[in-house]
This record gives structure tokens, C-alpha cells and sequence, in this order.
């Protein structure tokens, strides 16, 4: 049995391989964020069994492991030690604390992502919220859907960008001459700048989606800032332009203490009332008929751009969109869609 732990620091990914006698078996090695393709194939190339595991902070990895055929398991932070302020624990502690537990790590699920095992937490924070969302979007710094008052709806898409998807999303809404609104993770902006410079080029908006995808009530007022704080200068860095002004925490993941921070940080916090999950692969049919079906004036529709295979999602996009147009809808940005009164209604 070999165990291998997967860091991530602002370089990218380490990992870290010892076995079940906690020997390491392979020396640590880094792989860039471009370096997807050889981190899984570096991985598949270690003998069976072996058990990958990533730390909780980690979610922009582990659907693209699995859509490779790769097993992944989750070591959440009881588990662990103490995170730095930027970046997991070390790889090697990663892999150890894995061999140790008892049971063994969350084995992820291909449909629930890095989030499996986790819903229950995240619909609790969701519901201790409430009365904080409530305030904060009273103050126009929690947004899920337009006013609805005009015939619009905002296309986004979450946690890329991630060759080949985003640029064959972005080919889509180029041949419909559709606007979107992207929620960039820092981690994929800083190593594949060219595609947020297309969109900028292009007329979509682009926005925060933190660094490395972490569940937000498990960081620390410093660790949540760091994740924006990079993030934003990673976006503004590849666009040329602003840092950007709009966040969408991953899961949807808040609590009280995360809705006043982001609101202090100036961001406005926007989630989605449409969300047809594409993510869990359901077919590119199912994913289109939820939107057309589910959308209207004012809704903004939760899309992936990355964070696995995405092929149903760009197959799902035209037939979505001539679907919405017959209804008379147009497409604006997220960013276009807030110039109007925004409605406060909760949402997952």
C-alpha cells in the first residue's frame, strides 16, 4: 500500500509518497499548475494500491484526478496540523496522517466531489447565515439573482480556467456573441493568463473564486484574505486591468464571520439560483433542459468551466442558449445584471 499526499502552495502541487510502514517511496516532487497531465500520470505510474489524498483546502484537483480513473480520499483538518496562512500542511504530513487514520480518509465520489461527506456542514453554515446574508445583501454585498425587472440572464462559470473547456466555452458564447461572467480560481489565473486576457478581450466579466477552492468556515481571517488577496492580484495581473470586485466563495461555502469579512474586504458576494450541476455529469440534454427550464428574468445560472471533464457542459451551451433566446431572454454579465436592484432570496 502506498500513500500519496498532495500539497498545494502558490507554485503548485507537491507530492509526497511513503508506504504503509511510513518509508518514503519517492523523493517530493512539484508540479506546476500547467503540469496537470504529468502530476496524474506520475501518479498512475506508482504501484497498486495507492490511496492519493488531498487536504480539504485542496478542491481544484480532485475531479480532475478522478476523471482520469484515479481513487482520491480527503484528510479534513482534524486530521492535521496547523495550515500556514498560504498553502496546506506538507505533502509528506498529508500522506502520514492518511496511513495513520482510522478510518481511512473521505474517499471522494466523482458526483460529490471534494464536498462528499461534507453537506451536511455546508448546509448548516448555510442556514446559520440567514439573518447575516439578509443584512449583508440589504447593503447590496450579497447578491443570488437580478432585480428580474428586465429579460436577463448571467451565464458564470466556476474554477477555471482548464484547457481545452474553457476555450471551447468561450468559442461557444463567441458564436452567439453572448457575455458570461467567469469565477477564476488564483491558482489556474496566475498559470494560464491567456485565457483571462481572452476574456476581458472578449467582453466577459471576470471575478474571484479564491485560490485553491477551500471550504471558507474552516480558514482563518488571515487565510481567507490571503486567498483573495492573491487571487485578485493574479486576475488583475493577467487582464490588465482592476482587481476584481465580486467573489463567489466554493460550495457556496459561509458562515456569519465569512459574509462580514468579504463585506468588510469590499466584495460582493454572489452565488446563483439556477444551478443544474453540470459538474456531476448528468448528460449534456439534462444539464441544457434544467437551464432552459429553470432560468428567467434576473437569474444567474452556476456553469463550470473546470474542475474536471467539462466536455457535457460545452456540448449543453448552444442548445441552452437557443433555448433561453426563444424564451426572450437576453445575456448580460454578472456585473450588468447588479446595476439594477437585486433581489435577496437565499440560495445553494
Amino acid at each position: 500500500m502506498l500513500y500519496s499526499g498532495i500539497g498545494w502552495s502558490g507554485d503548485g502541487f507537491t507530492v509526497d509518497v511513503i508506504d504503509e510502514h511510513g518509508e518514503r517511496r519517492r523523493n517530493a516532487r512539484l508540479f506546476g499548475p500547467r503540469d496537470t497531465r504529468e502530476l496524474i500520470a506520475y501518479l498512475r505510474d506508482l504501484e497498486d494500491p495507492l490511496v492519493a489524498v488531498i487536504d480539504s483546502t485542496n478542491g481544484v484537483l480532485d475531479g480532475r484526478l478522478m476523471a482520469a480513473g484515479l481513487t482520491v480520499h480527503r484528510a479534513d483538518p482534524q486530521l492535521l496540523g496547523a495550515r500556514p496562512d498560504f498553502g496546506s500542511v506538507p505533502a509528506g504530513e498529508i500522506a502520514a496522517a492518511a496511513r495513520r487514520a482510522q478510518p481511512e480518509p473521505t474517499r471522494l465520489q466523482r458526483d460529490r466531489g471534494t464536498q462528499t461527506g461534507r453537506e451536511d456542514d455546508l448546509d448548516a453554515f448555510a442556514r446559520s447565515s440567514e439573518r447575516a446574508w439578509d443584512a449583508w445583501a440589504a447593503r447590496g454585498a450579497c447578491v443570488s439573482r437580478g432585480s428580474g425587472e428586465r429579460p436577463e440572464v448571467s451565464l458564470t462559470f466556476d474554477d477555471g480556467p482548464q484547457p481545452p473547456y474553457t476555450g471551447q466555452v468561450l468559442d461557444v458564447l463567441a458564436r452567439y456573441g453572448v457575455k458570461a461572467t467567469f469565477f477564476c480560481t488564483g491558482m489556474f489565473a496566475k498559470a494560464y493568463p491567456e485565457y483571462l486576457a481572452r476574456m476581458r478581450e472578449e467582453g466577459h466579466g471576470v471575478a474571484n473564486h479564491t485560490w485553491s477552492h477551500p471550504m471558507l468556515f474552516e480558514l482563518t481571517r488571515t487565510q481567507l484574505a490571503e486567498q483573495l488577496e492573491r487571487t485578485n492580484e493574479a486576475i488583475a495581473e493577467a487582464t490588465g486591468g482592476p482587481a476584481p470586485t465580486l467573489f463567489r466563495p466554493p460550495y457556496g461555502s459561509r458562515s456569519p464571520e465569512v459574509l462580514e469579512q468579504l463585506a468588510e474586504s469590499g466584495m460582493t458576494t454572489v452565488l446563483w439560483d439556477v444551478a443544474p450541476d453540470d459538474w456531476q455529469m448528468p448528460g449534456a440534454d439534462t444539464i441544457a433542459d434544467r437551464v432552459v427550464r429553470e432560468a428567467g428574468p434576473g437569474s444567474i445560472v452556476l456553469l463550470h468551466d473546470s474542475g474536471g471533464d467539462r466536455s457535457q457542459t460545452v456540448a449543453a451551451l448552444a442548445p441552452a442558449i437557443e433555448g433561453l433566446l426563444e424564451r426572450g431572454l437576453t445575456f448580460v454579465p454578472v456585473e450588468e445584471q447588479l446595476a439594477a436592484p437585486a433581489l435577496t432570496g437565499q440560495s445553494r
